[in-house]
């Protein structure tokens, strides 16, 4: 069903656009899309996750620009960030009036207008899905179609102090919503960036959001991405993150994914240079009939680099979670430092998750370790609270948050931990205070 519309909406689509350079790479992928299809749980990186619940809908690849946001339903969503930088798109649109930019000397526009300014051609030409995996249906169908969302490129030894946080909203669409949104953000070497990314939809109505991300950190610069997904359970959320690295680099991409019908999270790092540092962290929390599945990938290239992997699921209900981490060391990667863990609570005799570490070293060299566990609450931790008057959901809230807390050690924004910590709270049906 989607798969026709996809196919049949395309030359309309392409009728909406002004930026005709990128035609007939649009064309191209879309053939690419038309050959492969969505994947299925025959294909084996898809073999725990159904996308029968996307796929078998109808959306409207033409959203209507209207909307009825109010100030108040966006502080909400904020996380006590006044002194933060922040951009909102709502229903595909970038919106001024509901963005806070002061950011000097540095390239920031929404995608639409990027690919329609001739200034940045150039730019594109360069970066532009270069990273992105040509063999992904989901990245081709992005390709396709991708007409909204963020294009930041910071100069060499600029230093971003505030955050930004990027808001995509959809409110006020009669059906079933489609959004293919793209992001494309350059570190020039020694300079630094955080970004916070969120998806929210207002609507009773589904909408499926297909994301591609691209990073580049050059020489001695820093970038960190942090994903916060709470959504309701009238979303799909597929999101491709790719950063490449050049050497003595850092980047981190955060995951905290506590919302959404359906989230499925691809990131895969390259690195490209000596001294790179590439750090993953999750913390998952759901229920009901929630699913989310995480695939990483690092890809060693060169000697001396490190990387850490550290995700934590709680699943509640019937919720469902999947871990697919992988190493990849090239033979010429000697004096790598590997780390991936994967560990998980099962506080329902329905939720599950299926986990599966891997490493693929090429190399003699190395140090690198994985592992993943499976389990419930620990009964004699959970005495000894008991003992000393603590209820027992406060109890097993302190557990939970105990075992979540070392994947949030690297966030260096200060209100994002705090709302990551409230969050945490709010799904374990607990008053704490931070």
């Amino acid at each position: 069903m989607l798969n026709e519309q996809i196919i049949n909406n395309h030359h309309t689509f392409l009728k909406t656009l002004e930026h005709s350079f990128l035609d007939g790479e649009r064309i191209s992928a879309l053939q690419r899309f038309a050959e492969m299809g969505f994947p299925t749980k025959k294909d084996e990186e898809y073999k725990y996750t159904s996308l029968k619940e996307i796929t078998e809908k109808q959306y409207n690849f033409f959203p209507s620009e209207e909307h009825t946001i109010t100030q108040e339903q966006l502080d909400e969503l904020h996380l006590g960030e006044e002194n933060f930088e922040w951009i909102t798109f709502v229903n595909g649109k970038l919106r001024k009036e509901l963005s806070n930019i002061s950011i000097e000397n540095v390239e920031l526009l929404s995608f639409r207008h990027a690919l329609n300014s001739p200034a940045h051609r150039e730019v594109f030409d360069q970066y532009y899905n270069k990273i992105s995996q040509k063999d992904l249906a989901f990245t081709q169908l992005n390709m396709a179609y991708a007409n909204i969302g963020f294009f930041m490129k910071v100069p060499k030894n600029v230093v971003i102090e505030k955050p930004i946080h990027i808001f995509y909203i959809s409110q006020n669409q009669d059906g079933n919503t489609i959004y293919n949104t793209r992001n494309l953000l350059i570190v020039e070497e020694g300079a630094k960036v955080e970004i916070i990314e969120s998806h929210h939809n207002f609507d009773e109505s589904f909408v499926f959001t297909n994301s591609v991300t691209e990073i580049f950190t050059y020489p001695n610069a820093k970038s960190d991405w942090h994903k916060v997904q709470n959504d309701s359970d009238t979303s799909f959320l597929v999101d491709h993150t790719f950063a490449h690295q050049e050497k003595d680099s850092l980047t981190t991409v955060n995951t905290f994914s506590f919302g959404g019908k359906l989230v499925r999270n691809n990131l895969d790092f390259i690195q490209n240079g000596s001294n790179i540092n590439s750090f993953m962290n999750g913390i998952t929390i759901i229920g009901n009939q929630q699913l989310v599945d995480h695939h990483t990938a690092v890809h060693h290239n060169q000697p001396h680099c490190e990387s850490y992997q550290n995700y934590k699921g709680i699943f509640k209900d019937s919720s469902k979670g999947v871990f697919n981490g992988k190493i990849f060391v090239n033979k010429i990667a000697q004096k790598t430092n590997a780390y991936q863990q994967n560990n998980n609570i099962l506080l329902n005799e329905g939720a599950s998750i299926d986990t599966k570490p891997q490493l693929e070293i090429f190399a003699d060299d190395v140090k690198c370790s994985h592992g993943c566990t499976v389990g419930q609450l620990n009964k004699d931790a959970m005495f000894y609270f008991r003992t000393r008057g603590i209820s027992e959901k406060e109890a097993q809230a302190l557990l939970l948050y105990a075992f979540a807390n070392d994947a949030m050690q690297n966030i260096d924004i200060e209100p994002l931990r705090i709302k990551i910590s409230k969050l945490l709270a709010e799904k374990l049906e607990v008053s704490m205070e931070f």
